[in-house]
């Protein structure tokens, strides 16, 4: 019995934002949105590897531990939902004080809203993933 194709959701090297020119360029660049713990920067990519992910989280947010719980939770949103994502684009997410409190299914419910809110979000998807 043949299943449907399915998705590797990984965040691998290629994923990643690294370089502190990327993020300059999309702070400076790039558009911006804010919702609810999360703040997305981000433009469109001219690279065929798919979606970059960048992520910022400043000593406000707490301490290092907060904060190091703040980044795993951004990048698991964006883990769990880049095939959701439309073209190829370069993302910064910020992480706001108000995340700390908060749950990975809150956190991925802010990180979607926002993609939905500007236009990033593919809504129907026929395949599914893997984890």
């Amino acid at each position: 019995m043949a299943s449907a194709p399915r998705h590797r959701l990984r965040f691998g090297r290629d994923r990643r934002l690294r370089a502190s020119r990327e993020f300059s360029r999309l702070k400076s660049d790039g558009q911006r949105w804010v919702q609810g713990c999360l703040i997305l920067n981000w433009a469109l990519s001219t690279r065929p590897t798919g979606s970059r992910l960048g992520v910022v989280t400043g000593r406000r947010i707490g301490p290092s531990v907060v904060r190091s719980r703040a980044r795993r939770l951004l990048r698991e949103a964006f883990r769990r939902n880049q095939h959701r994502i439309t073209g190829s684009v370069d993302l910064v997410l910020v992480a706001r004080p108000s995340i700390a409190p908060r749950t990975a299914d809150a956190v991925e419910r802010d990180y979607l809203l926002a993609l939905k809110r500007v236009g990033l979000l593919r809504e129907a998807v026929t395949e599914t993933p893997t984890a």
